[in-house]
């Protein structure tokens, strides 16, 4: 477990690779689990979702000691105020992803997941400073493309799917560069929106869970497991940012809008015109060439450290 709970002191891209990849597949099903829980409010079911994040954050610390990262918090008090702001902005991602489930704007919000890693590569460029290959523009290409013709069919600002893609690529670029663990600095971003979760079930007590016959319901039941469905691929998702440039770790990103559109389409029976699948298209593409790109040079690195 030490992948999960320690530091990465240098970055080891098949790591961040095989972490990426869980917490992408995880994301794009995510929908299986949110609709069980269609009879209760998005809000509520974000409260909910910090509460059993929170409580089940700190038993993980609990079970895998991670020494030294409460007293390195407290001498960098800064850190609290970094960890507020990502805090607010996964879960402000959280709500909105949650609303558009239950209301049926699923293929909203994969195309919010598509727009992402166009985001994350602005991002990288205009903060991280990296440069790109040019195979890797190639793809940008295709799927800016692609995005802008989805954007443009729409007719409107689609602000859904521009919400999703900044709250979240915001916040894989605060979380990439705060110099907090994976796991302590997830128990530390719920912690500090749990008195906003208690106070929200404080003044709403007439809420779906708020009933004594809510209590030891199948429902309920399914809203604890929110704690580890969040925290599981969260984890690894934190732990992939420290071991991958942050271009690269923007396209696998895709995987999750893939797995969300097909089960808006073919399971929850969202419209899906021929006309969106051509603009789709270009993005597929762009992911297959960027693909390509970044096998071929990790394969390149495998065999240059084998000579060595």
């Amino acid at each position: 477990v030490s992948w999960l709970t320690n530091m990465t002191v240098t970055p080891n891209p098949r790591r961040g690779y095989v972490l990426g990849l869980f917490a992408y597949c995880i994301w794009g099903l995510f929908p299986l689990y949110f609709k069980t829980l269609d009879g209760i409010p998005a809000q509520e079911v974000i409260v909910h979702r910090i509460l059993w994040s929170a409580l089940f954050s700190s038993g993980l610390l609990l079970v895998w000691r991670h020494r030294g990262w409460w007293q390195e918090l407290y001498q960098h008090p800064k850190r609290f105020l970094v960890l507020a702001i990502s805090g607010t902005l996964i879960a402000s991602n959280w709500l909105i992803y949650i609303w558009s489930v239950h209301n049926d704007r699923m293929v909203e919000a994969s195309l919010g997941y598509y727009i992402n890693p166009l985001v994350n590569v602005l991002l990288a460029m205009l903060f991280l400073r990296e440069r790109l290959r040019r195979l890797q523009w190639v793809a940008i290409a295709l799927a800016a493309t692609g995005v802008g013709l989805q954007v443009w069919s729409f007719g409107a600002v689609p602000w859904i799917s521009l919400a999703l893609a900044c709250s979240f690529g915001l916040y894989g670029l605060i979380r990439k560069q705060a110099p907090v663990a994976a796991l302590p600095g997830l128990t530390v971003e719920t912690w500090m929106l749990a008195p906003v979760a208690l106070g929200w079930l404080w003044f709403n007590p007439q809420a779906i869970s708020m009933q004594t016959e809510f209590l030891g319901s199948g429902q309920m039941l399914w809203l604890a497991a929110a704690g580890p469905v969040t925290l599981l691929p969260l984890l690894c998702f934190n732990e992939a940012a420290k071991n991958l440039p942050y271009a690269s770790l923007a396209f696998l990103q895709y995987i999750t809008p893939t797995l969300l559109l097909l089960l808006a389409v073919l399971m929850f029976n969202e419209p899906f015109s021929a006309q969106s699948l051509v603009f789709f298209g270009f993005i597929w593409a762009g992911l297959a060439v960027y693909s390509w790109d970044a096998i071929r040079i990790l394969k390149r690195s495998q065999q240059a450290l084998k000579k060595k």
